[in-house]
């Protein structure tokens, strides 16, 4: 349809038409903005090239605007939240210099338009900038110094510039991309103006971190980024100055941070191979060439401590603690996994003849869990900065700690061995938690020997640690464990509110005065507890370190499942809380704060076990298939990898037809 022919004037508003199959017309409501302003309707068109839109559908009509369809325009298709906020069904066009907001009160015929201009768009051949055919050209040519020369020479978008950028250097489509971001093609233009502020600024790090961070939100522009940081460190005016070499750091803490695309990474290995021999910038390049072969995407934005160290191709210092008052401090990469760190502690330990299986944890004051083996630490090790700052409070404030992970072959460890006390710590650990089921004798008794392991003789200028580091809290608010009081009734009529005011604030006098007394037990209670805990580590003077942690764990051994790993979760034959556990022999399910196992499962008698959803772990048994839910997001796959362990490692083997989902 041609704009001066006559429209068909027997299409009512509301209604959509084909016309010679080439194009789709009809009216449509456009957005306005002010709500004082009401709505108007205008006719567009849709033909192969662009969305129009006119005064009317009279011959003559003045055409009001246009949006030029190609490769790079996208459609944002209706969605039941605009239709409930105002009443009509919207379509969003995005082109490249305009938006079109459009609103029918008909689903149908906004998919219909939404379809059709998705049908256009897909018809437009690819997009393409002249940095992406330059590319492709210094690719086919790179074995022809004269002619890559000359395309250096003659196209400036490759070289470096004072000026700013108007465009991307590489093709991006014209929707917005969200997260409080403008769109990818506007957030481009403003990253190459802080590659430029590199220049300049006193500290690169908040840069450089904003342009990481940017990449990390916005996949799209890592690929831009590269090839922005290409071209400032191409043909530069001085190239060994301070200033040029921030371009050379900032692409080195993306190369540790983001893998680009195979175009790009060609053009960067060309790119890097050019640098002139033993200068500064070819180390840079050396140093990057070998994090390309590493990189994987990472979860999080190098630290501050992480990007220092990159800006001098260094590597960063990790303190890894282990049970007890040790730690030990290795050096890692921005690559290094978790299971690279626990290989070095058990080298460094003398732990590699060990049977049993170590992980590292991530631990503060109150809380802990297990690592992933391919976890980067580096990722940990910005998320632990990322708290602090949240939280500096002392009591959470998180580290790494490198811990027994699951118990394979207890008789085997010497008394003398550091493993031993890894075991002991470890031990000790679970009965402050309440994972360790025992009577209140045994466990005042534990705490005893723990006194005399970790201070010696009972003396009346030995410094005590408090109760909640000995004993566990649970069972001293156990002691206190009272029937809830009924609720007050209240008389109504007249005088109903004068009652309820009178009566609620002695209700909340009376619950304050009951909560004072509480806590007044609770410390008589601890008071008494640590009483008997003291007179039971006077009868053991004489008990050297090696006897105190021998008969803690005597008592230790008793529960059946001692040595397992246990997981918080839930499963639908029981309605409380549970502990999975996971044994050199076996998997087991314990109610918490029970001795004895509800149920076992030998190895050899599991057929499949696996990864049902995000916190779900299944276990086929025989004929039965059991769903464990657990606590914490990612934890099914630390059970799994215990289960993996303990197969691999133990002497038991699974049936022929045992399978890991």
């Amino acid at each position: 349809v041609q704009p001066n022919k006559t429209w068909p004037t027997w299409l009512n508003k509301g209604e959509i038409t084909h016309i010679h199959c080439a194009c789709v017309v009809g009216w449509l409501f456009r957005e306005v903005r002010g709500s004082w302003i009401k709505q108007r309707c205008y006719w567009f068109v849709l033909s192969q090239d662009s969305l129009d839109y006119y005064s009317s559908s009279e011959r003559g009509a003045r055409r009001l605007g246009t949006l030029v369809l190609t490769n790079l325009c996208s459609v944002i298709w209706p969605d039941k939240q605009t239709f409930k906020e105002t009443g009509y069904w919207s379509i969003t066009v995005y082109g490249r210099k305009h938006c079109y907001r459009l609103y029918t009160k008909h689903f149908n015929e906004a998919v219909h338009w939404a379809c059709a201009v998705q049908k256009v768009i897909d018809t437009k051949a690819p997009v393409e900038t002249p940095t992406q055919l330059l590319i492709r050209d210094i690719e086919e040519n790179k074995f022809n110094p004269e002619v890559v020369d000359n395309m250096y020479q003659h196209n400036p978008i490759l070289k470096h510039t004072q000026s700013p950028l108007y465009a991307p250097l590489l093709p991006f489509p014209y929707n917005h991309s969200g997260k409080g971001y403008a769109t990818v093609r506007e957030e481009a233009v403003k990253l190459f103006n802080c590659l430029q502020q590199l220049e300049c600024a006193r500290d690169p790090v908040p840069l450089i971190q904003g342009v990481l961070q940017t990449c990390l939100d916005l996949r799209p522009l890592r690929d831009e980024v590269y090839c922005q940081l290409v071209k400032q460190t191409s043909c530069t005016p001085q190239p060994h100055t301070a200033a040029h070499l921030r371009y050379w750091q900032l692409l080195t803490c993306m190369s540790c941070t983001f893998q680009p695309g195979p175009a790009v990474l060609k053009y960067l290995r060309f790119h890097l191979k050019s640098q002139f021999p033993e200068s500064e910038m070819d180390n840079y390049a050396s140093f990057i060439g070998e994090a390309l072969e590493k990189t994987r995407c990472r979860e999080c934005v190098p630290s501050w401590e992480e990007i220092q160290v990159l800006m001098g191709r260094q590597e960063m210092l990790c303190t890894v603690h282990y049970p007890g008052p040790g730690s030990c401090q290795l050096h890692i990469s921005s690559h290094t996994t978790a299971n690279e760190v626990v290989r070095r502690m058990l080298e460094k330990l003398g732990l590699k003849e060990s049977r049993n299986t170590f992980s590292l944890f991530e631990q503060n004051a109150h809380w802990e869990r297990a690592v992933g083996g391919s976890t980067i630490i580096a990722d940990i090790l910005t998320r632990f900065e990322n708290l602090s700052a949240k939280e500096p409070d002392s009591d959470s404030q998180w580290r790494l700690c490198f811990k027994l992970y699951c118990l394979l072959d207890a008789d085997a460890i010497s008394v003398d061995s550091i493993e031993y006390l890894f075991l002991f710590e470890q031990c000790h650990e679970m009965v402050v938690r309440g994972q360790l089921p025992a009577c209140e004798e045994d466990l005042q008794t534990l705490a005893a020997l723990r006194l005399q392991s970790v201070i010696g003789d009972f003396s009346t200028h030995s410094p005590c640690p408090p109760l909640d580091e000995l004993f566990p809290g649970h069972m001293v608010e156990a002691r206190l464990l009272m029937p809830p009081c009924a609720p007050p009734r209240f008389p109504g009529g007249l005088l109903g509110g004068t009652l309820w005011n009178h009566t609620a604030t002695a209700a909340h006098k009376q619950k304050v005065e009951q909560d004072l007394r509480l806590r007044s037990r609770l410390k008589e209670e601890a008071a008494a507890i640590m009483s008997t805990i003291v007179e039971c580590w006077k009868g053991l003077a004489g008990y050297s370190r090696r006897d105190s942690m021998t008969a803690y764990l005597t008592i230790a051994r008793q529960w059946s499942g001692f040595g397992c790993t246990l997981y918080e979760s839930s499963t639908g034959s029981f309605s409380q809380k549970l502990w999975l556990g996971v044994a050199a022999t076996c998997v087991s399910l314990y109610r918490q704060g029970e001795a004895e196992a509800l149920e076992s499962f030998p190895y050899g008698q599991i057929c499949s076990y696996g990864v049902s959803d995000s916190n779900t772990f299944k276990i086929t048994a025989g004929d039965r298939d059991l769903l464990f839910e657990t606590t914490k997001v990612g934890e099914q796959k630390l059970i799994a990898g215990g289960i993996v362990r303990s197969l691999i490692d133990s002497s038991c083997s699974p049936p022929s037809g045992c399978t890991q989902q």
